[in-house]
């Protein structure tokens, strides 16, 4: 046989294992009357747009903004560069 054929009887023995699985039921996920619940109805953008900041309590903007600031500040530390001048420098007397 060729390293093709193997290759192709590999992948077709994983699809034939594949098609054996039992999956798992989904229809017990629902809670109850989600089956006879009417679908939401779908706002515009210029309707979104006018949703009032307002709506979030002060502890949720507060938390929020503690995120943004701690999600900046990961950033800031990740943008350095990776290696520091020293090994950077240690590492390029080796590659000579």
């Amino acid at each position: 046989m060729t390293e093709r054929t193997m290759r192709i009887n590999r992948l077709f023995i994983c699809v034939c294992l594949g098609a054996c699985t039992q999956f798992p039921a989904l229809d017990d996920a629902e809670g109850p009357g989600v089956a006879d619940a009417a679908y939401p109805r779908l706002l515009t953008v210029d309707e979104l747009r006018g949703i009032p900041a307002s709506s979030a309590t002060l502890d949720l903007q507060a938390a929020v903004l503690d995120r943004v600031a701690a999600l900046r500040a990961r950033a800031a530390r990740l943008s350095g560069p990776v290696i520091d001048r020293q090994t950077r420098a240690r590492m390029a007397r080796g590659v000579r």
